[in-house]
This record gives structure tokens, C-alpha cells and sequence, in this order.
């Protein structure tokens, strides 16, 4: 039975039957758990990697993690034998398999595994979990950045994170001997009740919080969801208000939009399961105002992603109907098309995203929706390039496993992946190639053209050297003040702006 979930990009989890080689602990290695846990890692991973390779090549693979243990020992493929090698001479053989059948390799593994648990004391002390998260780490050296084995008590912790921390939707910082409401949550338990930014904490549960750091005071906050506490804080009226709570689990606020003179200038830190509902609200609180902003920037600098569907639905709010993004791998449930709808908020407005090295992942998602569309023109430096999914399988021993399993392709039909979003304006070569960038565009000339199409007409795979001659002609780079000035200079020259859209796609 397979269960999906969405998580920063796009996250499947598949709850799979292992069949687990029987054998017996040897030397510290539990061979019983690790064969299960092969057994169940293989069987999922071999349909589904990117670049399909062999059970036998993974195998080997992890393998080399004897010798990550102890590099005395080898382990070599010779004469259709499986050899474990110490200084030079064999100390255990054992015939490989003639097939790719799982059933056949996981115990050659085993067998290899147990013979180096008896003859090297560095590979006993690892134990179970130190062996098999070897076996894992080498087989992904050969794979992607992204595929890892997570060990059962981390996976734990992981599991914990992804789910959200109970509290009630607040920030708090120490100011002197205060402390201080730095954030409320949207829509969470804080805010329905009152609490407001600058607010100050006196009480938990009757007791003061005076001479309490804000780290202390956050503990006794958070807690264990569904359990209740009284909160006592001080408005920035100077008035007391008490209220009681019933700790939730609330993701922290990824949306922060405030007026910078005519612009809406809007911060998203990353895509969790409130970043659309809370940038659509903040969007239309601010069309609704008296005056209006003039343009948008969205600043997804530093923002290494989230959950896909989220980039996706954020793309939705600017964009009408159309092809958002796409993913595609060898497993058929990997290949998934995502559209816009009809209906746009800010129809017409001039938007700008912000996005630098740091920029990963679901943000390069909604960068490259936006720029591909020919909606937003994007200001800063090429972006990190993380354009692959991953999804998640349980394993027996309670860790979990990421596996790569599709790319991302944009809107125009090329990979995220290594490649990252190739800005319109480039704020990276300095403030002499920016300045005649600006005047270009204020003349209708589009001096990154030739970059830009270079960019999009590249198409996955990529030969490794192709990547850096795409995108060194805007290097990556941290983001920096003059983007927002950029920002300022195109929305308020239309004919700027003009020139530097792509042109919307047929």
C-alpha cells in the first residue's frame, strides 16, 4: 500500500512488505534487521531512481561501506565471486549472483558483511546502525546529493519537525529584561486570542516570567499538543490580559509583507501547509487598502523551499490558467503535471521576485512559474538548482529513506536541477555591468537575451560541462541591497519592465 504526503518539493511515502533474510547476529551486526532493512531499501529504490542502475551495481555500492569502516578491507567482484579482502589476501568469498533478482543479492550482502563484522574490530564497534548507515551513504556517493538513509532515532526526530511544533503560534525575543512578542502566527491560537507583536509575556500559569530569558519562556509555552495553559501578557497599551490555551501544532509563519513607500514588498522564508492562504490574505489586504501599491516584490532570497504544492498554489494566485511546473521520473507515479487555474490576484501589476544563490528548491519552483509565464521578472543571481524529488520509504528498522525519483521541469520545458533560475536582471558582476543592464532595458534592449535563451532551451540531461558556461554568466551570489533598488528602478519605468519579461508562452 502506498501513502503519499507533500513535502519540500514533493514527498511520497510508501509503506512496503519486506522479506528478510534469516540470519543470525554476528560480532555486533544483527544480519536479521540489516537483510530486512536491504531487502525493503532495494526493492524500493531499484524502480525508482532517476538513472536506472542494476541491483547488482547498488549492491556493490553499499558494500564499500566495509571499507569506509575500515580500509583494510575491500570488498571485490572476481570470477563471479564476491571477495572480502584484507591487506591483499581474501579472507572470505562467496559466489555472486548470476541474476538482479533482490532475493539473491541481499544475502551475498549479508554473507560479506557478517565475515567483516568477525574479522575487523572497527567494523564490530559500528554495530548495526553504524554498519547499515555505511552501506547507505556509499551506495548514494554514486547517486544524487539529496537520496540519504535516515537512522531510526533521527528519522524520529524528523518525523517530529515535519509535523510541526505544539504551541500557539508565537516569537519571542528578549528585549533587556522583557520579553517580547516578535511574531504572531496567522490564523493560530495567538492571534484569535489578541496577541499582537510587541506584546509583552508576564505570566505562564500564574507564575511570573520575570528574570526568565526568552528561550525559558518559550519552553514553558511549547508543549505537547492538546494540553492546556493560562497565558498572561501585557498590550502595548499597558494593559494585562489572561487568556487560557490548548497548544496546536502551527507552522511558523513563512509570509511577512509590509508597504515599502509604493511597493508591496512580501518575504516568503518557505512553503509550509499555510504560506498560500497567508500570502493570499496579506495580498489582499494590501489591494484593499486606500492606496494601492504600485508593484509587488516577492523576496524568496534565502528561501531554500518546502512543500511543492505550496510553490505551486502561490503560483496560482498570480498566474491564469496554465502549465506551472512538471515532474518526471521512471516510476509512472513520479510523473505529475501542475497547472494554474483561471482567476489572478493583482491582475496586472507589476511583480518582482527576488532570488539569490540560496534560493532552492520549491522557491525555484515558483521563480521560474513566474519568469517562464512572462508574469514577474526576476532580479538577482542564478539560483542554487535543487530540481529533484524525493520520496520517502519507512524502513523495518523504524529509519526512513529518501530516495530521488523524478526532476523538476519548468513551465518552458528545462530542468531546475543544477541549472537553478537565470534572472533577467543580474545583480552579480557588480554595480558597472548592473548600471548598463538598467539603461539597456530603459531602451528596450534585453542584454541577458542571449544568457536567458541559452538557459531555457537547455533540456535534461545536461552534459556537467554545459552547467557553469549556462550559468556563470550570472554567478550565484548572496542577495544584496541594491535587488530591492533594482526592484524600485523597473516598476517604476513600465518600459523597463517590459523588456525585461519574457514573452508569455503560446
Amino acid at each position: 500500500m502506498i501513502r503519499t504526503v507533500i513535502l519540500l518539493g514533493l514527498l511520497l511515502a510508501a509503506q512496503l512488505g519486506a522479506h528478510p533474510v534469516h540470519a543470525q547476529p554476528v560480532g555486533g551486526f544483527d544480519a536479521q534487521v540489516a537483510a530486512s532493512v536491504y531487502t525493503a531499501a532495494l526493492s524500493f529504490m531499484a524502480p525508482r531512481i532517476v538513472d536506472p542502475e542494476p541491483v547488482s551495481r547498488l549492491t556493490q555500492w553499499g558494500l564499500q561501506g566495509i571499507t569506509a569502516l575500515d580500509p583494510r578491507l575491500t570488498v571485490e567482484l572476481h570470477d563471479s565471486k564476491l571477495r572480502l579482502v584484507k591487506r591483499g589476501g581474501a579472507v572470505f568469498e562467496t559466489a555472486a549472483p548470476k541474476d538482479e533478482l533482490i532475493a539473491n543479492w541481499v544475502p551475498a550482502a549479508i554473507a560479506i558483511t557478517k565475515a567483516a563484522a568477525v574479522a575487523s574490530a572497527a567494523v564490530r564497534s559500528a554495530g548495526t546502525v553504524g554498519i547499515v548507515q555505511a552501506f547507505f551513504d556509499e551506495l548514494f556517493n554514486h547517486l544524487d546529493p539529496y537520496s540519504r538513509y535516515v537512522p531510526p532515532f533521527e528519522a524520529g526526530e524528523d518525523r517530529e519537525e515535519r509535523a510541526g511544533r505544539a504551541g500557539i503560534g508565537i516569537e519571542l525575543v528578549q528585549r533587556g529584561q522583557v520579553v517580547v512578542v516578535s511574531e504572531v502566527t496567522r490564523d493560530g491560537p495567538a492571534a484569535s486570542a489578541g496577541i499582537r507583536p510587541g506584546d509583552t509575556i508576564v505570566a505562564v500559569n500564574g507564575e511570573t516570567v520575570r528574570g526568565w530569558d526568552a528561550g525559558a519562556v518559550g519552553v514553558s509555552v511549547a508543549g505537547p499538543e492538546d494540553t492546556s495553559f493560562t497565558l498572561t501578557w501585557r498590550g502595548r497599551d499597558g494593559k494585562p490580559h489572561e487568556s487560557a490555551f490548548v497548544r496546536v501544532l502551527v507552522p511558523p509563519e513563512t509570509v511577512f509583507g509590509e508597504r515599502v513607500g509604493d511597493l508591496l514588498a512580501i518575504r516568503i522564508t518557505g512553503f509550509n501547509n499555510t504560506t498560500d492562504t497567508h500570502l493570499a490574505h496579506t495580498l489582499q489586504d494590501s489591494l484593499a487598502g486606500e492606496h494601492p501599491p504600485d508593484g509587488i516584490v516577492l523576496d524568496l532570497r534565502g528561501n531554500r523551499g518546502g512543500l511543492l504544492r505550496q510553490a505551486v498554489t502561490v503560483a496560482d494566485t498570480f498566474l491564469p490558467d496554465g502549465l506551472v511546473a512538471s515532474t518526471v521520473g521512471r516510476a509512472p507515479e513520479s510523473d505529475h503535471v501542475w497547472n494554474s487555474t483561471p482567476g489572478e490576484l493583482a491582475e496586472g501589476m507589476p511583480v518582482i521576485v527576488l532570488v539569490d544563490g540560496r534560493t532552492a528548491s520549491a522557491a525555484e519552483v515558483l521563480a521560474a512559474a513566474l519568469a517562464d509565464r512572462g508574469r514577474a521578472v526576476v532580479v538577482g543571481s542564478s539560483t542554487f538548482g535543487k530540481g529533484l524529488v524525493q520520496t520517502i520509504a519507512p524502513l523495518p528498522d523504524g529509519g526512513e529513506l529518501f530516495v530521488t525519483w523524478s526532476r523538476i521541469i519548468a513551465p518552458r520545458g528545462w530542468p531546475i536541477q543544477g541549472l537553478g533560475v537565470m534572472p533577467q536582471v543580474c545583480t552579480s558582476l557588480g554595480g558597472g555591468a548592473l548600471q548598463q543592464e538598467l539603461t539597456a532595458l530603459a531602451e528596450g534592449d534585453q542584454s541577458m537575451k542571449a544568457a536567458i535563451i541559452a538557459h531555457r532551451t537547455a533540456r535534461a540531461p545536461l552534459p556537467p560541462a554545459r552547467v557553469p558556461a549556462i550559468r556563470d554568466v550570472c554567478p550565484a551570489a548572496l542577495g544584496r541591497d541594491t535587488d530591492l533598488s533594482v526592484a524600485r528602478v523597473l516598476i517604476a519605468n513600465p518600459a523597463a519592465y517590459a523588456a525585461a519579461l519574457l514573452p508569455p508562452m503560446r
